[in-house]
């Protein structure tokens, strides 16, 4: 199937940027920001940034990156996780945030799309009503769609290999992504991408699977006693979603273990739960995202252990994704990045207003079916996160029964232990990164670029 040249010229606008407001000198690397239009009428807008690699462009890979959520920028993936840029952390003042080089940008072995999706996310945007209803078939396929287009808008990298990574709900989305791109390649789609496979940071995959880890990784964490997590592998015999209100030994345990983790940051159990401004506008204080199970409602739910919140501090990491927003929704900023004016009026790292439909249950058969075609994988883990853990994302690697070609060991950073890794016979290697919590490489920098890097080079880690 051939994309309309015309259409494709209609579709697509990019925009070469060389100075960033806050940013002291010229940009040290190419950065391109733009819009695609995706579906029949084009309506929907997807934006994105481009990185070119800043070791090799002409052979280095091609990396897809999607930002999880869903409705999670990719400005989110480009200065707090792997892009060539981070703020400055320090306390607001009035003034514009400053940017600076992060010298473990992923950029520095690969070129990399940062895209706005889905519709809805960061800058992008429908220009009709029924373009904002999207969910998880449908914006996977307008990637696809704008990978093609943007493929064919740069064709000096049509020959380089091509990656789809993300994080977190990208689990399951990716996959789908990767399948699509494939089944296009199959089907003679227009124009061929050099399909290689696909890298996922603590992916939301099988949800009961991942559910039902977080309580022996509680206990292994120290979070909860001995004799809490026998009574509750006992009473709730291994499975604690979907519990028969019934089984009130299960309910009662359950109770008591969400009593000992409520205070916990679940995306980092060793980080303090950090409250921060949801915007400059609203000025209301919102703590990381807490969720119980929907069967405990019934009974009378814990309080927060913190009376009163404290204020907003650059001690906390989330204080930079409050001059993200300051930053980002400046009108010069917004005219260096090229975003059209009235597009989107206020814009936030994560969007819950989303028109958002969640269709995939599990993306396990997609796994199963990209192994079958023989596309590489990278699954990492930052070994803190209760949110999606290491221990859930192991059992489902472990049920797609491929078996192991390099068994678990260490992997070295400086002579310092990165992490643990094992590879298994269908190309995909598992890795943690130890210490870092649910966005790896925003937590532990040098460690998560260099198992990108070694990865990537086809290289042990």
């Amino acid at each position: 199937m051939k994309l309309a040249s015309s259409n494709t010229t209609r579709s697509f606008s990019q925009s070469t940027i060389s100075y960033l407001p806050g940013f002291t000198g010229p940009l040290p690397f190419h950065l391109e920001t733009g819009y695609i239009g995706v579906d029949e009428t084009e309506d929907v807008q997807l934006f994105y940034y481009f990185v070119r690699s800043e070791r090799n462009a002409k052979e280095d890979p091609l990396l897809l990156w999607l930002t999880g959520g869903p409705g999670c920028s990719a400005f989110s993936g480009l200065v707090f996780e792997i892009g060539p840029l981070k703020f400055e952390v320090v306390e607001y003042n009035g003034s514009l945030p400053t940017l600076v080089p992060n010298p473990h940008s992923w950029t520095k072995a690969a070129s990399i799309i940062f895209l706005d999706q889905p519709v809805g996310t960061g800058f992008s945007y429908s220009k009709s009503s029924e373009g904002w209803m999207t969910g998880d078939l449908k914006s996977t396929e307008q990637v696809y769609q704008f990978l093609r287009k943007w493929l064919i808008n740069h064709p000096e990298l049509l020959r380089n290999p091509v990656y789809v990574g993300g994080d977190s709900y990208s689990g399951f989305t990716v996959p789908l992504v990767v399948q699509d791109i494939s089944d296009g390649n199959e089907a003679g789609n227009e124009p061929f991408i050099n399909l290689k496979g696909y890298l996922l940071g603590n992916p939301v995959t099988d949800p009961i699977q991942e559910q039902n880890s977080k309580v022996p990784f509680s206990h292994g964490m120290g979070l909860i006693s001995d004799e809490l997590y026998e009574s509750l592998k006992k009473s709730c015999a291994g499975e604690y979603t979907n519990v028969n209100p019934s089984n009130t030994q299960c309910l009662k345990d359950l109770q008591a273990y969400y009593k000992c983790i409520l205070g916990i940051n679940t995306v980092h159990i060793l980080e303090p739960i950090c409250y921060f401004l949801a915007s400059p506008e609203t000025e209301t204080l919102v703590p990381y995202k807490r969720s119980l199970r929907e069967n405990l409602k019934q009974l009378d739910d814990p309080k927060p252990p913190l009376r009163d919140p404290p204020a907003p501090s650059p001690e906390c990491r989330s204080y930079a994704y409050l001059l993200s927003a300051y930053w980002i929704n400046d009108k010069n900023v917004r005219k260096a990045l090229h975003v059209r004016d009235g597009t989107v009026q206020q814009w936030q790292r994560c969007s819950d207003r989303l028109s958002y439909k969640n269709e995939i249950s599990s993306s396990l058969r997609y796994h199963l079916t990209l192994s079958e075609r023989g596309y590489r994988s990278l699954i990492y883990s930052g070994d803190h996160d209760i949110t999606v853990t290491f221990i859930g994302t192991q059992a489902w690697i472990k049920s797609l029964n491929y078996s192991i070609i390099d068994d678990w060991r260490p992997w070295f950073v400086d002579a310092q232990i990165g992490g643990y890794t094992r590879t298994y016979s269908n190309n995909m290697t598992f890795a943690t990164l130890k210490g870092a919590g649910h966005t790896a490489p925003e937590y532990n920098p040098k460690e998560g670029f260099e198992m990108f890097k070694r990865w990537m080079d086809n290289e042990a880690l």
